[in-house]
Parts: structure tokens; sequence; C-alpha cells
């Protein structure tokens, strides 16, 4: 195998999504699975017993194996064309040596009062070089952070620090992709496009001829895929049955190529509205729904992360996908945080392809295919908001 599921498994990454999609809702929202899979998966390297069994039950790795495949990916990840991926982890308690020598490519961090001088000598010997000296202001420090890995597109932390954070691990994903036939800007012109409660206006909408090949069914859904420079990512639009939501749509763009009908034409006439989502997804309140809750309480058992018992407090992720005549750019930041406690010649046909209603935008890696890809961006355009 080649790709991401070659180093950590696109399959667990499209079954976390496909369990996700249910929690979102129909209302327009960006997503990232593998930005969600990564950060809890770096959770994950550190949790033990049934603490471990629940995550492993979503994520489909735990301990030692999870390190390896959040490292493993976050390295092929961040080595595709205009991808960029990062993890750091900032914590007011000190963090054994396993849990930082697992995840090697992860920054870390002190939050402010770090309580060292409270915690016994056994928990103390855990850290390694932190220093003592001045502490930084955390918030500004972590913002900066997110704003250089996001390439500036996400300013900060999606929830601001309070005080009463021990630990904070963030995970920031951020593409950019030029599509390999650019949209005419002078075709784009507003065109009307209905909404999920029925309501039609007109929004900026870019028009191209595409090839047929570009252009698929799946599970009931159509899929045009466009293909980008460098070939380091590929993005899919999405246009269902009308009244479909989101979690019986998206899942077609992942689709293996033995469940596509092609399309009968020999070009397509693309209508595509010009957009931008970001939301804000508390994400906590929907992995009860996931099988995940040990972790959400105090019987958390953590202690591959650190000697001071923790538990997961929040979990928060913004994202953002932009896409225009030029080609699409996304980011999103995933944020943790824990407490203690060939057929003969036809006449040429042009089929007319019109994304006039809710549809849905996936960004996947650009090696896996089918049911060897791994979703980055979920995306879901209602038009109500």
């Amino acid at each position: 195998m080649t790709g991401f599921d070659s180093v950590a498994g696109a399959g667990a990454v499209r079954e976390l999504a496909g369990r996700w999609l249910p929690q979102l809702g129909s209302r327009d929202f960006v997503v990232s699975p593998v930005g969600l899979w990564l950060a809890l998966g770096a959770v994950a390297s550190g949790a033990r017993g049934r603490t471990g069994e629940e995550l492993a039950g979503l994520l489909g790795v735990e301990g030692e194996a999870a390190a390896r495949a959040v490292t493993e990916a976050g390295r092929w990840l961040g080595a595709a064309d205009g991808v960029a991926v990062a993890t750091g982890v900032w914590s007011t308690v000190p963090l054994l040596d396993g849990f930082r020598r697992g995840l090697p490519g992860v920054r870390f961090g002190v939050l402010p009062e770090a309580g060292y001088f409270a915690l016994p000598d056994e928990v103390f010997g855990a850290t390694d070089d932190i220093s003592f000296g001045e502490i930084p202001d955390a918030q500004k420090e972590i913002d900066d952070w997110v704003r250089g890995a996001t390439g500036g597109r996400i300013p900060g932390l999606p929830l601001a620090l309070d005080g009463s954070e021990d630990l904070v691990l963030v995970n920031a994903l951020a593409l950019k992709a030029s599509w390999l036939t650019a949209f005419p800007a002078h075709l784009t012109r507003d065109e009307p496009f209905t909404d999920g409660s029925g309501v039609t206006r007109p929004v900026p909408t870019m028009r191209q001829r595409i090839p047929a090949g570009w252009v698929w069914y799946a599970d009931g859904a159509v899929v045009v895929e466009l293909p980008c420079e460098g070939g380091g990512t590929r993005v899919r639009f999405v246009l269902g049955a009308e009244g479909a939501g989101p979690h019986e749509v998206l899942p077609a763009a992942w689709a293996a190529r033995g469940e596509r009908t092609p399309l009968a034409a020999d070009s397509v006439d693309l209508a595509l509205p010009r957009f931008t989502l970001r939301t804000k997804t508390d994400v906590r309140r929907h992995l009860d729904a996931l099988g995940v809750r040990l972790a959400l309480g105090p019987e958390a058992d953590l202690s591959g992360i650190s000697a001071a018992a923790m538990y997961i407090d929040k979990v928060v992720q913004e994202a953002v996908v932009e896409v225009a005549e030029e080609g699409v750019e996304a980011a999103a930041v995933t944020q943790v945080t824990m407490t203690r406690s060939a057929a003969a010649p036809r006449p040429a046909v042009v089929e007319r392809i019109a994304f006039d209603r809710p549809f849905g935008v996936v960004v996947l890696d650009g090696e896996g295919e089918g049911d060897g890809a791994a979703p980055l961006f979920l995306g879901w355009r209602q038009g109500t908001s």
C-alpha cells in the first residue's frame, strides 16, 4: 500500500467521518476528520486500560501504535504538495518522557501557573528539559503558533484559555491548492441557488466545461472531482438527491471505483458556486455518541501522558474552506483541553451539472483511491446561513 493508508489507515479516518457526520446536522459546516483523528490519536497514545480501549474503538489505534500512526501520518501529510500539519502540547504538569519520545514531531511548551512544586517527587522527576524561568504569555504564544501553522487562515485558538487548563493539545492542518484548470473569472455570474429551506436567491457561480471522466455517480449522488496541480490533494463536490442530508451524501465522495457509475456524456458544463465556509464545532458533546465516555471524566486513565491524573474537559475544532476560480484553501485547528482530577463512436453529449441546491465538498489525500482515501476536510453548503 502507499499513501495515507499505509501509515495510519485511511479506513479508520473514514469510519470516524461516517460516525461523526450524523452528529453535525444539516446546516452549513466544515470539519476535518483527519485533524480530529490526529488530535485524539495523540491523546490515545497516552491512554491506558478501558479509556484506551474506548479511544481505539473510535480511532482504530491506541498506546504506542497510536503514537507511531500519528507521527507517520503527520510526516506523510506534511510532505504532500500544498499541505502542512503540526501538533503542539502545552501543560502545567510535567509530561512523561515516554509520551514525549513517542511524538517526536510535536512541539511542547509550558502553561502559566505550572504546579511543579505542588507535585510529589516521582511526578516532578518525569519532566526533562522544562525551564523554570519566566513563563511567556501562553495565549499569545499558542495563538501565534496557530496563525503560523495555518498560514493565517485561523488567527488563534478556537477556545481562549481561561486558566483552568492543565494541558492543551492542538493540531493544525492547512492546505492551499490550485485547480489543474482554473475557472475563467469572466464567466462567473450570479445564478439561482435554492437553499435547504426552499428559498432561492442569486449567488456568484463559476462555470467551466470539464471532461466527463471527472464525474461519476455513486450511492445515489453525483460526484465531481476537480484535480489540483501537483496531485497533493483531490477535491470532490457531491450533489445528492433533493432533501438528502450530509451524512447520506458526503460518503459518496470516497466510494470505491467498483461502486461508481460513469457519466454517459463526453463533457460536462459545470456550474459551481464560489463560497467560503467557516465553522467552530464543539466536538466534546459528540464524543459520547461516538463511544468515548471514560476519557471525559475523572475515571479517565491517561496515565501514559503524565503521572498527574487528568481527563478531557473540552474538544473544539475550527475549520475554514474557500473555493474560488483559482483553487481551494482550507485549514482546521483541533483543540483538546485537559484538566486534572472502449466504445463505438457516438454523437458528442454534453451534460449540465449545476450545484444549485445544498451540496457537499470533500478534500481527500492525493494518493489513496476509493476505500484507500482519507477525508482531510468535509463541508456542507446548505445555504441557510
